[in-house]
């Protein structure tokens, strides 16, 4: 079927893949094997009347050296990427467990040091049984030498590494990367390759199956199950929506406004529901979880204001990101057009990235002035949805800034770098949040 093959079911799929941590060690175990058994084809040739004799007592020597360091050192990093793993969920938020654990270095680390013990338990086997001739254990000798080097390699590399891995700002930084990434997939295709949802709510309503969050949404299986139908399909629930009884999923309908009894299975089973976030197609989720970690950054517990200020500045980077020009008309020419999909909302991700920010940093004048200079460049990027979300929290967070300042001049600081928001008229009806909205 086409949602089989779709480029973007196959990304989607590889990347659930590469958080698993055991995925790149037992691909590495099953080239360790292979490779203790490469050598003996070397002697099918006729390569031992040019290579220098190795003993056998030598390679065995090193082998066993081998198998008796990297079983060690295997356990060793475990024990640091757990520790890791621990540090990143308690000094950063909980929800930025899977950036960490996604680690490259840390996994090929691992998958390394865990290949090495298994390439010398099988070569020192094969050894101990005469199963190399002449040329078999020249090669056998040059492969371990070469294990050897990347052993050394991947050890000095992993140590710098894990000195970093699940420190705070190491955390920041892979949440903002993935967050950019999310927010640049959905920037190229702000309808997911689908036609702007015009009728939300029309149709046959469907429901998920199970009580979870979207993760993923399969367009071109949509698109599939309606071209087979002849319907419509319009999706009433983005990445990122928790999925519960009452809350469709989409709405199909044969004409715009007509309801089908049409089976909808192939509908429910296009929408991937987890009981966890993601951050691939999920934007809004990045953005929520950076929010987080400045949350707890500004909890009593923790104080410190100046992990705040520097998420404000990754949120600027993010937001300055999302409003750069996107791809041309013709490139952005819908490829699903029975799939109806609704746009992200501008204000919907202020309200992630900022809310939480200005609530907790309101009695902290350093914070509240660099949050009302941030918010005022993001008004001045010139996109007309990210000025109105940005006047209006930067209103909303001067309202609360106003009640938990006490100090004459610190609010007037405040007040001084809000006053881009007076660009707005006070008679103008203020929209409601996303935290009001269903």
């Amino acid at each position: 079927m086409a949602s089989m093959v779709s480029a973007d079911r196959v990304r989607f799929l590889l990347n659930r893949f590469r958080d698993r941590l055991w995925v790149k060690p037992l691909a590495v175990c099953l080239l360790s094997i292979a490779m203790a058994f490469v050598a003996k084809l070397a002697d099918g040739t006729g390569l031992a009347e040019f290579v220098p004799t190795i003993t056998q007592e030598s390679i065995e020597t090193l082998l066993s050296i081998m198998a008796a360091s990297m079983l060690v050192i295997a356990t060793f990093s475990v024990a640091s990427m757990v520790s890791a793993y621990a540090s990143a969920s308690s000094t950063a938020t909980p929800r930025s467990f899977t950036l960490v654990v996604a680690d490259g270095a840390s996994q090929n680390a691992l998958s390394t040091f865990v290949g090495a013990f298994i390439f010398s338990i099988v070569a020192l086997t094969a050894v101990k049984n005469n199963y190399f001739g002449t040329a078999g254990l020249f090669i056998l000798f040059v492969l371990t030498a070469i294990v050897f080097g990347m052993v050394i390699f991947t050890f000095v590399r992993w140590v710098d590494r894990i000195a970093r891995l699940g420190r705070l700002g190491s955390t920041i930084e892979k949440a903002e990367k993935a967050t950019a990434k999310a927010l640049q997939r959905r920037r190229d295709m702000p309808t997911l390759c689908g036609v702007p949802a015009r009728s939300p709510g029309g149709g046959r309503a469907v429901f998920a199956a199970s009580v979870g969050y979207v993760q993923h949404i399969d367009i071109a299986a949509l698109q599939a199950w309606a071209e087979k139908g002849q319907a419509r399909v319009v999706v009433a629930a983005l990445p990122g929506t928790f999925a519960a009884p009452g809350r469709a999923l989409a709405y199909v309908s044969a004409r715009p406004g007509d309801e089908t009894g049409a089976d909808c299975t192939g509908v429910v089973e296009s929408f991937q529901i987890g009981g966890d976030r993601l951050f691939d197609d999920d934007p809004r989720f990045g953005l929520v979880v950076l929010s987080e970690i400045a949350g707890r950054a500004l909890s009593p517990a923790v104080n410190d204001p100046g992990t705040a200020i520097d998420i404000i500045g990754t949120l600027v980077r993010l937001f300055t990101l999302w409003s750069e020009p996107t791809p041309t008309e013709d490139e952005q020419a819908p490829k699903y057009d029975r799939v109806e999909v609704p746009k992200i909302s501008v204000r919907d991700m202020f309200d992630d990235a900022f809310t939480a920010i200005a609530r907790d940093g309101a009695g902290v004048v350093e914070v509240s002035v660099r949050l009302q200079k941030a918010l005022h460049s993001l008004a001045l990027i010139g996109h007309p949805e990210m000025r109105d979300a940005a006047e209006y929290h930067g209103r909303l967070a001067l309202k609360r800034t106003q009640i938990a300042l006490d100090v004459a001049e610190d609010l007037t600081a405040v007040r001084d770098a809000a006053k881009f928001t007076e660009s707005a008229t006070s008679s103008e009806t203020q929209p409601v949040t996303s935290l009001d909205r269903d």
